[in-house]
């Protein structure tokens, strides 16, 4: 009776774990076209591929932005950008890694900030996938300091302005 019960209620869970992967939908990172602007300084993204990032939403209306600063911009203060939209109702953030050139997983990416590298906006904060490849930049271009997505504050921005 025991094995019985055992079965039914696996079974029951391997259904619903089933069930919510059939009904769960890959959020995919939207093409950038040449009419892209940043919501912050209103430059056309599509010139900066180097630089790229961006914020898809859980609704999947996104946000592109000529670099991470324009985007941390945008991150802390969504009230003054996207009205109706806060933290939670986002489903990614992505960024270019600077030596790949690869869109990756912007929560998870290693940030250098202070190098002697410019972005289409100045200063920069240069994301990384790989902590090895953030660490040799920083000593290769000067960098002052590496960030996880977490530690990066609107403090910080202000620095880079």
């Amino acid at each position: 009776m025991k094995f019985f019960k055992f079965f039914i209620f696996f079974g029951f869970l391997l259904l619903g774990i089933t069930g919510l992967l059939w009904g769960a939908e890959e959020i995919k990172p939207p093409k950038i076209t040449p009419a892209d602007k940043c919501p912050v300084c209103g430059m056309f993204v599509a010139k900066y591929p180097d630089f790229v990032a961006q914020i898809v939403f859980k609704d999947g209306t996104h946000a592109f932005f000529d670099g991470v600063k324009d985007l941390m911009k945008y991150y802390f203060n969504l009230p003054k950008y996207n009205p109706g939209k806060n933290q939670k109702d986002i489903a990614l953030i992505l960024v270019t890694d600077y030596y790949s050139m690869q869109l990756v997983d912007g929560l998870q990416a290693h940030y250098v900030i202070g190098s002697d590298i410019y972005g289409p906006m100045g200063r920069e904060l240069i994301p990384f996938q790989d902590a090895a490849a953030a660490k040799d930049f920083k000593i290769d271009h000067k960098g002052k300091e590496i960030l996880p997505f977490n530690h990066i504050t609107p403090d910080i921005i202000k620095t880079l302005d």
